[in-house]
């Protein structure tokens, strides 16, 4: 499984770290395009830049680092989880095929949302991907698990510590002379 992430996560990375770039070297690109949606995740998002050219920048920022992050292997499950979170605005800015003009365009742009949407669906299947190791919530319902089988051991050690010592007490005060 090691090999297959050696080469699936630098495979899925590639097209972030690829649009990631343009976005910051060339914005206007993608502004007009960009601005609604921008404009209404500004609104709810404060930390969003309310000028769409800065938020095209950051967003491809996000992508350009997570990207490359990914591809090295680096802090996989964030970088993962971060290339989710900007494919988001970046497929309802980019890929609107129910405002399409003609059936062609929409036919088109259905197919690239649609793709965004499947590479959403890896970069989550990649965000969980713990690399063999267990999980944190198995390691914490298994950590409570031997918990309570700890406590229920010292208690049942206590109870018969406690019983035997009574034992002792009681075959003591047969002994003539104790």
């Amino acid at each position: 499984m090691a090999v297959l992430r050696t080469f699936a996560r630098p495979m899925l990375a590639s097209i972030y770290v690829l649009q990631g770039y343009d976005a910051v070297v060339r914005p206007d690109r993608v502004v007009p395009a960009a601005e609604p949606v921008v404009r209404r995740i500004a609104g709810w998002v404060p930390v969003v830049p309310a000028d769409i050219r800065t938020a095209v920048r950051l967003n491809g920022g996000v992508q350009l680092v997570a990207g490359t992050l990914l591809a090295l292997g680096r802090v996989p499950r964030l970088s993962a989880l971060a290339l989710a979170v900007t494919l988001v605005p970046t497929t309802l800015a980019g890929h609107r095929f129910w405002g399409a003009e003609t059936e062609q365009e929409r036919a088109g742009q259905r197919i690239h949302f649609l793709k965004n949407v499947s590479m959403f669906g890896g970069l989550l299947i990649a965000a969980a991907d713990t690399g063999g190791k267990p999980s944190l919530a198995w390691r914490t319902r298994h950590g409570a698990h031997a918990l309570r089988h700890d406590s229920t051991l010292a208690r049942r050690t206590a109870e018969a510590t406690t019983a035997s010592t009574g034992a002792a007490h009681r075959l003591a005060d047969l002994v003539p002379g104790h």
